[in-house]
Formats: C-alpha cells, structure tokens, sequence
C-alpha cells in the first residue's frame, strides 16, 4: 500500500517537510540505519519489539525473496547496515531516543516509493524536440560563456548512423579497445526481457526483488537502460548501441511493471550487488526528494567501501528555461554519482536536474540522455527514448570499461572517470566534471 504519512524524530526527516520529502509517496514502513559495529536484529527486538527478522545472509547469494520476507516484521540487509521495519508509530519515538537506540541507530526514515525516471514529454520526435530546446537556450543566461568561465568550443553535432548511436559515438566508446570482459554490471529497475535476440549467449544473473513478479521486463525500462550499458557491439541489422558488451549482466527487478518499487526492494537489490562484487550499480530510478534519503547515504559508503560504485539518474523534474529542478533521491547522496543529460550538440537537456547547495544534491557527471537508441522487449526490438535514466547506463557501462582497464575499484574509479571526462561549456551545477569518456 501507498501511502502519504507524517512523522518526525531527532533520527528521521519529516515527510511533508518543505524541501525535505515534500509530497513523497511511502508505504507506512520504516528504514533503520545502523551504526557500522550494531547488531540489527538484537537493537530491533529491543527497541522495536520485532521478534520476526528476515536477514539478507539467510539467502543464496543473499537474493532475498521479497514475498518470503513479506511477514516479518524487520528485513536486514547485512552488506549495508539497514533495515526495512514495520512498527507501531506510538512506538517510534521509543525506537529513536531509547538507550538500546543510542550508539546503534543512525537514523530512522519514512520508506519511499521510488519510479522510472522518463523524460517528462515525448523526445523521440526529434526535430520537434530540437526546437524548442534550441529556442530555449536563446535567453537562457546560464548558460552564457562569460558566466560559464570557459571559452565555447566549436559546437558538436553528433548523429545515429548505420554503425553507432550517437552516444556511442560522443563518449568515445566506438574507438576503445577495452570491453567489460570480467566486469560484473547490476542494472537495477523494471527487469530484462530474456528473449531479446541481441543477448543470447551472455553471462546473465537475474533475480527480482519485486515480491511475487518475475525479472522478465514487462515495461520496457530495464531492458532499455541494460542495452545501453551493456548491449553487444555488432547486433544483428542494425547500430551499435551498447558500451560493455563483455560484461555479465546482474539484472536486479526493482521496479514493477507499472514503474514504481519501494526502498526495500532497491537496498535488497544493491546488498545483493555488493555480496555479488559487482564493481557497478546502475539505478535509473528516484523520487523527488531534495534532501538526501538517509539510507543510500549508508548503501552508497557501504558499497564504495566494498569496492561498489552506485551510479545514479540525476532526475528529471527540470523543465528549462525557467525550472531547472534538483537531483532526486538516491542520487542526492554524497556517495552515489548523479548523471545529468545531454543532447547530441552536448547541451545539458531541457529535463536534467540541477545540483542543489550543500552536501549531496550535486550532479556528478553527464552522460548522452536525448533521443536513445537502445534495446526494448519482444516483438519492439528497438525504441528511442529520453532521460537522465538513458545518461546513466552510458556512464555504468564506460565505468566498467574503465574497472577492467585499471582494476581500480569504489572511490578509485569514481576519481578515474571524473579526471577522465570531456570538460564542456556548460554550468558546473548542470554537468559538474562533464561528458563521460571511455578510456583508449
């Protein structure tokens, strides 16, 4: 059940809170983040009286079933230090301030319900779409050079062709030797059609954390985004459209069909990443929270520390000129890169989200979002789509170009892309370090 709630406490933000959770929707859970050296299990018995606790550890691979968990009255997910809970709001307080509390819980938070992150309006008419974009940079100052602080360089214009998107022609992909070989890629959001022709014989894993749904995609969004980041390099009668396309394939279904999935079954899917040693976490997904959600500041430490790097769609809740909106949860959290969208002259995109002042909140990274040609389910084949969702599996992908070419791993390889990327004349606050960029 959806539902729109009200708390607050000393360890939880307010929903409904301006600036905070706003008009947030949540399931009337609550997530518990725990200090590094807590036991879970004993603080929740004794501060929130849940005898019933399902562990992540109790699982193969720790893929949790979420319809076996669907009783319990907390779920841990041991690689992160958080737990999903149901308790009694008269119980809350207790569970915040009591002495079991202190020193073992971090913060407790409203679990939200997070949705494909679509562009807002229909960019696959592109001239249309050109356009208006177009017309709208015409007065918008930010975007002029002397504010920028760096000279405008001749302006790109790149196209699809018969050999390779656009994308996969302006990240430099095209022209690298290196593949993913080795790199494991956990691409979490609606699934993946396992009967798409183009990834017969790769390494795939998929498990869905969507209780009682299959991972088979039955919305288009994650077999979209997984062709991006990790479609093959020569399909069959037609363009290139995917970067690592040696990499095996972890395809997490956090999202239902219809779009919409809770924090438990995203932080499930990422403690199973992280259990899994998947160098990159791809999550195209979010709410519009300005304020970073307290449990992906904890996944995002937990799975660079691990050796995880979570990258994550900025948000597209910008309508420019005039909005320039604000990146979404989770990637609001210091410790998760938030992309932003370009077009093909590598212009920020009228939808991408901008960086808001403080820690967290800040776009990481750009990546190509307008007009992507990528994979869709059974009998489609193929469809062009918009988003800072279609940015971020570009940067998944050339992350796991970068982790085999270097072996370096969570922060190391966060560093390695930002100093690798392509600088462009455009606000910092928009694209931050610039355009991904694959290595040689």
């Amino acid at each position: 059940m959806i539902a729109n709630s009200s708390t607050s406490g000393p360890l939880g933000p307010e929903v409904g809170s301006e600036g905070q959770l706003g008009m947030a929707q949540t399931t009337g859970r609550y997530v518990v983040v725990f200090e590094d050296d807590a036991s879970p299990a004993d603080t929740l018995e004794a501060t929130a009286g849940a005898s019933n606790v399902a562990d992540s550890r109790d699982f193969d691979s720790q893929a949790m079933d979420m319809a076996a968990t669907a009783g319990a009255d907390a779920t841990v997910f041991s690689e992160l230090g958080i737990a999903v809970v149901t308790v009694d709001p008269e119980r809350l307080g207790f569970m915040q301030t009591s002495e079991p509390a202190r020193g073992t819980i971090r913060s407790v938070s409203p679990e939200l319900i997070h949705h494909v992150l679509d562009a807002p309006s229909d960019y696959v008419s592109g001239y249309r779409d050109g356009v208006m974009d177009l017309t709208a940079r015409l007065g918008d100052d930010d975007e002029a050079p002397a504010e920028r602080g760096v000279e405008a360089s001749a302006s790109a214009n790149f196209a699809d062709t018969d050999q390779a998107t656009w994308g996969i022609q302006a990240t430099r992909v095209s022209t690298t030797t290196k593949s993913g070989a080795g790199i494991k890629v956990a691409v979490l959001d609606t699934g993946f059609d396992s009967t798409h022709p183009d990834f017969v014989g790769r390494n795939i894993t998929a498990k869905s954390f969507v209780p009682g749904a299959p991972p088979q995609d039955g919305h288009g969004h994650g077999t979209h985004c997984i062709g991006t980041a990790c479609g093959p390099k020569s399909p069959s009668g037609t363009r290139r459209y995917g970067v690592a396309y040696e990499a095996d394939i972890f395809v997490g279904k956090v999202l239902s069909d219809e779009g919409s999935g809770s924090d438990a079954g995203i932080l499930a899917a990422i403690n199973w990443a992280v259990a899994n040693e998947c160098p990159v976490i791809s999550m195209s997904l979010g709410a519009d929270v300005a304020r970073p959600h307290p449990p992906y500041n904890q996944a995002g430490r937990r799975a660079l520390a691990a050796g995880t790097l979570i990258i994550a769609a900025a948000g597209n809740n910008a309508n420019r000129p005039g909005n320039k909106g604000f990146v979404g949860a989770p990637a609001n959290s210091p410790d998760i890169m938030a992309v932003g969208a370009l077009d093909p002259v590598l212009k920020i995109a009228r939808f991408s989200a901008r960086s808001l002042p403080g820690r967290g909140g800040q776009v990481d990274i750009a990546g190509p979002g307008v007009n992507v040609y990528s994979s869709w389910p059974m009998p489609t084949r193929y469809h062009t789509i918009s988003g800072t969702s279609m940015a971020t599996p570009h940067v998944a992908g050339i992350a796991a170009l970068w982790a085999q070419a270097t072996g370096r791993r969570g922060l190391a390889l966060w560093a390695t892309m930002v100093k690798e990327s392509q600088r462009i004349a455009m606000p910092s606050v928009d694209v931050a370090a610039g355009l991904v960029l694959a290595g040689g």
